[in-house]
């Protein structure tokens, strides 16, 4: 890019400058393309007006309007999701999501992975990249923990193909641990362990086996238990769970 130093605009370092902008929360992604594109944005002291450019937070020097932007804090919330909101940023339907549950501030935030609208749960949100890689991505084979309203009443052998592998349209899935926590006719409630997050993992894996699910929950992701929080609250994440996601990262589980 012309006038920007080449170390802003390698493709393989750093981030892209619009999403930096944003996760300082000097405005949204939408509008700090705009900021750019405008002529508002400089990298060390120049003109950076392409979309595409990239920057190490750690070494360039952002402005915009002349004002120094700096990273934001690290920032990890749990929020507790009804059923009935999307985990995603906008829709473009004017469906209620996630964002709308918290306050300006968080907005900018990034959910690490999702629930669907139906479900219901544990939702982590962080501006925190390489953490929330850890968490989200299926090498890494972090631990989901869902409590799951099925219709009727799974047999021994229905929980062993759970965990031995069900067929779905995108390859075997098989959870890690699955029980019975309260049997009976017309539901039952079951605890499943699952480390890939596929879409709709859960929900599919039961119907596969005869038993669709009539209510989802996420009560654990990794480390963190949503355990104390009502339906719709948030909270910051205390010192130290947000060692123990930092932990996970470092050992690389």
């Amino acid at each position: 890019m012309t006038g920007v130093p080449s170390s802003s605009t390698r493709p393989d370092r750093g981030e892209r400058l619009q999403k930096f902008i944003a996760r300082a929360g000097v405005a949204s992604r939408r509008r700090a393309e705009t900021l750019i594109v405008s002529g508002r944005v400089r990298v060390n002291g120049r003109p950076a007006t392409e979309l595409g450019t990239r920057v190490r937070p750690e070494i360039d020097e952002v402005r915009v309007d002349g004002v120094r932007v700096r990273p934001a804090a690290i920032r990890w919330v749990m929020l507790n999701k009804p059923a009935g909101f999307l985990t995603t940023r906008r829709d473009d339907r004017g469906r209620d999501t996630v964002y709308d549950l918290l306050p300006e501030s968080l907005r900018g935030l990034v959910h690490v992975g999702r629930l669907d609208q139906a479900a219901e749960g544990l939702l982590l949100l962080t501006n925190d990249g390489g953490v929330a890689n850890v968490l989200a991505h299926p090498r890494y084979r972090v631990e989901r923990e869902y409590r799951a309203r099925v219709a009727g009443s799974p047999s021994r052998d229905v929980l062993r193909r759970l965990v031995s592998g069900v067929k779905l349209g995108d390859g075997l899935a098989r959870a890690r641990r699955a029980r019975v926590l309260e049997r009976g006719l017309p539901i039952s409630v079951l605890e499943l362990v699952l480390t890939e997050g596929r879409k709709r993992e859960v929900r599919r894996m039961c119907r596969a086996v005869g038993h669709p699910v009539q209510r989802l929950e996420r009560v654990r992701f990794g480390p963190i238990s949503l355990e104390g929080l009502v339906r719709g609250a948030w909270r910051d994440l205390t010192q130290a769970e947000v060692a123990a996601l930092k932990l996970l990262r470092a050992s690389g589980s």
